[in-house]
């Protein structure tokens, strides 16, 4: 991913309950309110974007009168966050449901068996 540029843009930038748009404290992207998802959604005549990348300790989380949701799907993320994880579902008639899970206790996730390198690496 670029450091600069639209799909940095898309990729770090983050809701806040803030209006129009916000220096993000990232260091890349943006932070942006509810008013700008309001106008995008109105433009593109949508009624929910749905976005990741940003950890939410409840799986799932709505903003500005779910217009918005974040969605993140690695539970217990780099194995100190403590968070549960979702998956969001939708239906034939763009009904949401969430998926919720936590992470796999640490003695049932065991460590992947080491094969030998194939050949054609080397």
């Amino acid at each position: 991913v670029p450091h600069d540029g639209p799909m940095c843009d898309l990729l770090w930038s983050d809701p806040e309950d803030i209006e129009d748009w916000g220096v993000s404290p990232r260091g890349a992207g943006y932070l942006f309110g509810p008013d700008v998802v309001k106008r995008w959604n109105d433009i593109n005549n949508l009624t929910l974007i749905a976005r990741a990348h940003q950890l939410v300790m409840e799986g799932y989380k709505y903003m500005f009168n779910e217009t918005l949701v974040t969605v993140w799907s690695a539970p217990n993320y780099c194995y100190r966050c403590g968070n549960i994880a979702a998956i969001l579902e939708l239906d034939e008639n763009l009904n949401r449901s969430f998926k919720i899970f936590e992470a796999a206790p640490a003695e049932s996730r065991g460590v992947p068996a080491k094969r030998p390198q194939p050949t054609y690496f080397l």
